[in-house]
Formats: C-alpha cells, structure tokens, sequence
C-alpha cells in the first residue's frame, strides 16, 4: 500500500511539474529535461508513468474535467452558469487547469488532441441547455447545440483577453460581465430574475464543492 501510495505521489508530482513548464515554454518549446528538472525525479520514474511527451500533455489536457462536479440545481440556467463560475475559479487557482487551458489553445502543440476538451466543455454546456429547455427556461428561439457552441466560443475569447492582460486577475469580472450580456439573450426572463452570477457564488461553490468531495 505504501508503494502504491508512494507512486501515486510521484506520478502526480510530475504531473504538476509538466503543467508548469508546459505553462511557461508552451508544448513545443518544452523539454524533458525541464520537466525533469521540476519535478526532481529519475528518467526512469518518469517514462514508467508517461512513455512521451506528448502523454504527459494529454494528462494535463484531460486534468481540467478531473474532480469537476458542480451540484444539481433545479434551476439548469443556473446550474450552467456554476459551470462557468466554478471553472473560472479553477482557472485562476489550479495550475493543471491554467496549463491545460493553455495546451488546448497552443496552435503549435502539432499532435496533441486539442479538440477533446472543447467538446466536453460543449457536451456539458448542450446537455443542461437541452434540459432547461425541456422544463421552459429558454426562449422559444434557442437551439441548445448552437447555443452552447457560443458560451464555449465567447468564453474561451474572454479568458485569453483575460490572460493577456491581466493574468486572469481579472477573469472572475470579466466573465460575470459576459454572462450578464449572454444570458437575457437565452433565458426566460422569470428564470433570469432568480439566477445568481455573482462574483461572490464563485467562492461559494468552490466551499460546498470542496466539502463535498473530502
């Protein structure tokens, strides 16, 4: 148990390692040796978790779905806007995250699969969209794909506008202002008057968010 435990630690510590340096050089610049370096681990240790490069950025990629669970709401509007709230606190907070938004924005990271976190991100957005639908929330107008093809699309301009910038220090504002102009453009307007997008539920979903999964 002791040995497993101690893998665990040591694959995600290069984990972690990679994130950073991937942040910092982007993928084509980044090297082994910079990823060994960080991490302060053997060639060896680190080929027995990720056989290549390219596998460690994929790692990175997929870590921003990891442990990401926002709670059922009875209000889907409202359970998408914690999607994007939440994800905006990890993004500022989270390095795999900011490391992972960055590789699947990387035009140079020649053949990663980029194109998987988006269609999560797409998947998740349509599936709520397509049940607030179902219970009236959305004006008559809206079409759940194209609708959540925007959010994805709009949210991912607003979050490199934000970390060119400002290093996301802004970010939190920057996305509370977007869903305030998206959102009257999708949303039953006796459903908009109850939802919170407020910068201050971000913290508070981070806190239950927390509790729920220790």
């Amino acid at each position: 148990m002791a040995e497993q435990e101690r893998a665990i630690r040591t694959r995600r510590t290069i984990l972690f390692a990679a994130a950073k340096v991937f942040q910092e050089h982007g993928y084509q610049a980044a090297t082994i040796s910079q990823i060994l370096a960080e991490a302060g681990v053997t060639k060896g240790a680190l080929y027995f978790h990720f056989p290549s490069k390219e596998d460690l950025a994929q790692e990175v990629l997929l870590s921003q779905n990891q442990d990401f669970h926002v709670p059922d709401h009875p209000s889907k509007i409202q359970e998408i806007v914690d999607i994007v709230l939440l994800h905006t606190y990890r993004l500022q907070t989270d390095p795999l995250v900011q490391a992972a938004v960055r590789l699947s924005l990387d035009e140079l990271a020649h053949g990663l699969n980029r194109s998987d976190s988006f269609m999560r991100w797409d998947n998740m957005l349509q599936e709520r969209l397509e049940k607030a639908q179902a219970q009236g929330e959305l004006l008559p107008h809206i079409t759940p794909a194209e609708t959540a093809g925007i959010l994805v699309g709009a949210y991912t301009g607003i979050q490199s506008l934000s970390q060119a910038l400002t290093s996301h220090q802004d970010l939190a504002t920057r996305v509370t202002a977007l869903l305030r102009h998206l959102l009257p453009s999708i949303t039953v307007p006796s459903v908009l008057a109850s939802v919170d997008m407020s910068e201050n539920r971000i913290l508070k979903l981070h806190t239950d968010t927390t509790a729920q999964t220790r």
